[in-house]
């Protein structure tokens, strides 16, 4: 059903979409679609206990010419029973509403953590005017409270938020096809009309189209470990809980029209601008009066000058050869000061020299870094680019403006102690590791669904084994079907592997969990939170990374630094330590100061041995 531009004016403002990892399979540009279909002229997003799709959902709507609103529904912390947590929907306002859900989503994970709920406690909510509020329907305290019966504690409770929030809390109402809705509804609006506070249409959406609702069950399932089929199943989520056109959320909501008036209304007063593109980089100290451009240029020169002495013991081949180093070093120089990334050169130079002194392992340098004399003179690479013709503008290039990286190899028994010095030097609160997002792969998803089906291990094992793995050239369910014929025999010729495929398809390459990138780490200039939302894996030793993968980060403005654990450097090391203990006439030994040409080596790599 597609609404025509005179349609009923209404906006979503409960979407699940895949990044609620445990309940939603709606990917963000379908849902973005459906709003264009349905000419709705907002939509929020409100994933489950975090904001992980913010940044793709605020470029896609905004490319689609449509509002976004940037939300989340929370778990607040029931201070008489934990085991049964309330919900609250929270929307920014503007940047401070923004903010607030960064700190709030933050101290959640890090801090209130129950059942792998991150919880937010009632206080800390208090004194938000950034953020809109409602109620959370049947599932927030208010809803709870209606439904055991308990009026007046509901009616305090209503009261006690709506003082929080003058003028922006909002008592939520639903329809979602779920045993029990009207009744709520009609109590909610009563208690609504005695406190004069304003009742919104909200309709929680889980997937996209109607038919989806059995690929969102099993995907449910395959979250919490259970079977499609089990009697004993809880089920929390009905058929009704698609994206609902405007036209099929006014005839729901016929006979209360003020609860559709006010979906537009809350979007109107949701105006969050987020400056995206452009790095910030923490402030490096400098020495009194200098300017960080000139430090650059002074800690360039003086290093320089050592690793000339190193390459050319000789005096008067070293001055013959000096005028061609510094003309290239004083052009570099001029590049990245014009740039604008003298901090990040010098941030970079000072946490790989700690290293250095503090006996971490460090790697020579690799990729288009190592093209930089300006890296070689610092002391981040330890190869002299000009003796290797290695070319600068393969590394930084004004013609084509990015953010210079370095990838930076420590001993990866050592690696978590530079990082600890970046934490020290920078501030706890300014540093953390970045998220990553695992998916249903196309072998994932057949074992996955077929388990929440009960279907044979070693069917579906068998099933699983015929689609191609190619990691550089991931296989999908349709690209199997198309290319491997014995995985299309099996499809065509058995019923139940075909209702296997039919139902892994929607589900495949959906977000399946959260980890941690290998080497990313943020340092920010500041807080965090002034950025981006913060996650935390539940269990006790787990490390708080940002909520936004390594490429939303950097468009939220943050820089990311790899620091790589490399087992080689580890091994490298080992080796060094037994030839100074085992020989202590070579107590000094220095691996860097090996030759690159010696013929033994040589001869020995070419045999092969």
């Amino acid at each position: 059903m597609t609404d025509t531009p005179t349609s009923p004016a209404f906006v979503h403002l409960r979407v699940h979409s895949e990044f609620s990892v445990v309940d939603g399979i709606g990917r963000i540009p379908q849902l973005v679609g459906k709003a264009a279909e349905f000419n709705q002229p907002a939509l929020a997003l409100t994933d489950l206990g975090n904001m992980f799709g913010l940044i793709k959902f605020y470029k896609a709507t905004r490319k689609s010419g449509i509002k976004p609103i940037a939300g989340v529904d929370v778990w607040i912390e029931n201070e008489h029973d934990r085991e049964q947590p309330q919900r609250l929907l929270l929307l920014a306002k503007n940047r401070d509403g923004y903010l607030a859900l960064c700190e709030l989503l933050s101290r959640a994970w890090l801090e209130n953590q129950y059942r792998a709920r991150a919880e937010i406690k009632r206080e800390w909510l208090q004194g938000q005017p950034g953020l809109i509020v409602l109620s959370g329907g049947p599932m927030g305290e208010v809803g709870q409270l209606l439904a055991a019966g308990k009026h007046q504690e509901a009616h305090e409770a209503a009261q006690w938020w709506a003082r929080a929030f003058p003028d922006h809390y909002y008592i939520e109402l639903q329809r979602r096809g779920a045993e029990g809705d009207e009744q709520y509804v009609q109590a909610a609006i009563r208690l609504a009309g005695q406190l004069g506070l304003p009742v919104v249409a909200t309709h929680p959406i889980q997937f996209i189209e109607e038919s989806d609702f059995r690929a969102h069950e099993v995907r449910v399932c395959i979250a919490s470990g259970e079977q499609l089929a089990n009697p004993r199943r809880v089920r929390r989520f009905t058929t009704q809980q698609y994206f609902k056109s405007s036209t099929e959320m006014a005839e729901l909501f016929a006979d209360i029209p003020s609860a559709l008036e006010n979906t537009v209304e809350i979007a109107k007063r949701c105006n969050l601008e987020l400056d995206l593109g452009t790095p910030r980089l923490p402030a490096f100290p400098t020495p009194d009066g200098v300017t960080l451009d000139d430090y650059l240029v002074q800690l360039s020169e003086e290093g320089l000058a050592q690793r000339m002495e190193q390459l050319y013991p000789d005096e008067e081949e070293r001055a013959r050869r000096y005028p061609e180093y510094r003309e290239r070093l004083h052009w570099e120089c001029q590049t990245i000061i014009s740039m604008g990334f003298p901090g990040y050169f010098l941030i970079v130079a000072d946490f790989i020299n700690w290293g250095k002194q503090n006996g971490v392992p460090v790697g020579p340098g690799r990729g288009s870094g190592a093209g930089s004399l300006v890296a070689y003179s610092l002391g981040i690479t330890d190869l002299d680019p000009i003796r290797y013709d290695l070319l600068f503008e393969r590394f930084l290039n004004p013609e084509r403006v990015s953010m210079p990286d370095f990838d930076i190899d420590f001993c990866q028994d050592n690696r978590e102690r530079v990082i600890d010095y970046v934490k020290q030097k920078y501030g706890k609160e300014a540093v953390s590791q970045i998220a990553t997002f695992g998916t249903l792969g196309a072998k994932a998803v057949v074992r996955d669904v077929g388990r929440v089906l009960e279907l044979p291990y070693s069917m579906c094992d068998g099933l699983s084994k015929l689609i191609p793995f190619n990691p550089a050239d991931p296989w999908t369910l349709e690209r199997a079907l198309r290319d491997e014929p014995a995985f299309l025999e099996r499809y065509e010729q058995d019923e139940e592997v075909q209702a296997l495929i039919d139902l892994a398809r929607p589900l495949e390459g959906l977000t399946r969990n959260v980890g941690m990138h290998a080497g990313g780490v943020l340092i920010a200039p500041g807080k965090l939170t002034d950025f981006c939302p913060l996650y935390c894996q539940p269990g006790a030793d787990a490390s708080a990374v940002s909520q936004f993968d390594k490429d939303d980060v950097e468009e939220a403005g943050l820089v990311k630094f790899d620091f790589l654990g490399l087992r080689n450097l580890t091994i490298l090391d080992w080796a060094v330590r037994y030839v100074r203990q085992f020989n202590p006439e070579m107590h000094d030994f220095d691996i860097s100061t090996l030759s690159l040409d010696d013929p033994d080596v040589y001869k020995l790599l070419s045999e092969g041995n």
